[in-house]
């Protein structure tokens, strides 16, 4: 089995991908209207998960969607962190969807959602030392091999960190885009909910990242509450608009890394598709300054 590693892998920046604009996630309730009107989106993302069937009216829909525009899948369920091997039904159902419709770019987080035969519906985070790095780059090494192309990995939002941790969440992704050649899913959204909630400062963070790496950036609106001591936190429920201290993140992103494909999340509370089409096309107006 071929592994790619990050002497010979394809680089996100030099593989062919998606374009560098703003894009959305694409929802049922919008099927229609997207068919009907052909708005100007860059592209649209989906759900790996939910097209792991034969057919059915998702495939009928994204299928007519796909002939029009750029897609870029997104694993919520392969359990990259989990302490156990990867499901290869899973994988394998994965490659199938791939090979099916030639999404420009596949992601997945970087979590785990498994233990042993039991699948939680959950992202769940990671105790970062050198055994998990270990196990990861593992995992992610066996789903390029076999979907034969490099995938992106989403940093996460957390809530908790583990005492047993030796690294620095910025050097764990880094040691995992260096040793399997993946790139960076990078959610601006993610790195605000994370570093209120551990009071670290976002910038400084994004700096520590392989900005080189970025292949796809992600935004998304937060809920707001307190904890038992009460302090902010922030909790990534992609059920609200993308707030402001978010888009003045990801400006100072863009001066960073350029231009870069950006997808706008709603995945709770989903509004109407001309509500996500502004998001979008505010976002444009932040790669076409960088473009300039």
């Amino acid at each position: 089995m071929m592994t790619l590693t990050a002497q010979h892998a394809v680089s996100p920046a030099q593989a062919p991908g998606l374009p560098y604009r703003a894009g959305l996630g694409l929802k049922t309730e919008h099927f229609t209207e997207v068919l009907e009107t052909r708005p100007d989106i860059g592209f649209f993302e989906v759900h790996a998960e939910n097209y792991m069937v034969a057919g059915g009216p998702f495939h009928h829909y994204l299928g007519l969607i796909r002939a029009q525009y750029p897609l870029s899948l997104h694993g919520v369920g392969l359990s990259i962190g989990g302490e156990g091997p990867l499901d290869r039904e899973h994988l394998a159902r994965l490659a199938t969807l791939i090979e099916r419709y030639q999404p420009q770019s596949f992601s997945e987080h970087l979590a785990w959602s498994s233990h042993g035969p039991v699948f939680l519906n959950d992202l769940l985070p990671l105790a970062y030392d050198a055994s998990t790095v270990n196990r990861v780059c593992a995992h992610v090494d066996q789903v390029q091999s076999t979907l034969k192309r490099p995938m992106l990995l989403e940093n996460p939002s957390t809530y908790l960190q583990f005492q047993r941790s030796t690294l620095d969440e910025t050097d764990f992704i880094s040691e995992i885009v260096r040793r399997t050649g993946c790139g960076l899913l990078l959610d601006v959204n993610n790195v605000y909910v994370s570093c209120i909630n551990h009071q670290r400062d976002p910038l400084a963070y994004i700096d520590a990242l392989p900005l080189h790496a970025v292949g796809e950036i992600h935004l998304a609106g937060f809920a707001e509450d307190t904890d038992s001591l009460g302090d902010r936190l922030l909790i990534d429920d992609h059920g609200a608009p993308i707030d402001n201290a978010v888009w003045q993140l990801y400006a100072q992103v863009l001066a960073r890394t350029g231009a870069v494909a950006t997808l706008i999340e709603r995945d709770n509370q989903v509004p109407a598709f001309s509500v996500l089409q502004a998001e979008a096309r505010q976002a444009e107006g932040y790669l076409s300054q960088v473009a300039r």
